[in-house]
C-alpha cells in the first residue's frame, strides 16, 4: 500500500510540472496573441511590445521572434527585425513556415541593401515553396542589384587601378626628366671646366 501512495505522488508532482509548463506556453500564446490583433490594427509598436512580453516567458518562441521582427520591419528597423529573425536561426527553416521565414529575411535584407544576403535567402524560399511569384520577383530585382553593385566595384577597381598606372607613369617621366637635368647640368659644369 506504502508502494502506491508513493507512485501516487510522484505521478501527482509530475501532471503538476506538466500544467505549470503548458501554462507558461498558454502565457507566451496569449502574448502572441495580443500582438497580432495590435499588428493587423497597424498599431506596430504596440505588437512589437506584446511579443516582447512574449519572449520574456519563452526567448526561443519562433512565433514571438517572427512576429516582432514583422513588427520591427514595419517600423523600418531592420537592423532589430534582422536580430529577431537571427534569433530563430536554426528552428525556422524546419518549420511550416520556413518559405516565410526565408523571404521575411530576403525582405530585410533588401531594406538594408545587403543583395548577397537577399539573393540567398530568396533561393532559400523559392526552394521551400517554388510557386511565391513574390519570391520570384524580389530574387530576380536582388539578383540584379547585386550584379550591378559587383560590376560598379569592378568598375571602381579599375579606374583605381588605371589611376595607380597613372602615378607610376608620371613618376618614372619625373625620374626621367630629373636624370636629363642632371646630365646636362653636368655636361656645362664640364665644358666650363
Amino acid at each position: 500500500m506504502c508502494m502506491r501512495k508513493i507512485l501516487y505522488v510522484i505521478l501527482s508532482m509530475c501532471l503538476m510540472a506538466v500544467s505549470v509548463a503548458d501554462l507558461s506556453a498558454q502565457e507566451d500564446r496569449r502574448e502572441v496573441r495580443k500582438g497580432n490583433r495590435r499588428f493587423k490594427d497597424g498599431a506596430f509598436g504596440e505588437a512589437g511590445i506584446e511579443y516582447m512580453r512574449a519572449l520574456q516567458k519563452d526567448s526561443m518562441s519562433v512565433a514571438a521572434n517572427y512576429n516582432l521582427a514583422n513588427a520591427l520591419y514595419r517600423q523600418e528597423d531592420y537592423e532589430k527585425a534582422k536580430e529577431a529573425l537571427g534569433r530563430i536561426k536554426d528552428v525556422a527553416p524546419m518549420t511550416p513556415d520556413a518559405a516565410a521565414y526565408y523571404y521575411n529575411l530576403g525582405s530585410v535584407a533588401i531594406a538594408q541593401q545587403d543583395w548577397q544576403t537577399a539573393v540567398q535567402a530568396f533561393a532559400q524560399s523559392l526552394l521551400v515553396n517554388p510557386g511565391d511569384l513574390d519570391a520570384k520577383e524580389n530574387y530576380i530585382y536582388a539578383k540584379k542589384k547585386l550584379q550591378d553593385q559587383q560590376q560598379n566595384q569592378n568598375n571602381q577597381q579599375n579606374d583605381q587601378n588605371q589611376d595607380n598606372q597613372n602615378q607610376d607613369q608620371d613618376q618614372n617621366q619625373d625620374q626621367d626628366q630629373n636624370q636629363d637635368q642632371n646630365q646636362d647640368q653636368n655636361q656645362d659644369q664640364n665644358q666650363d671646366q
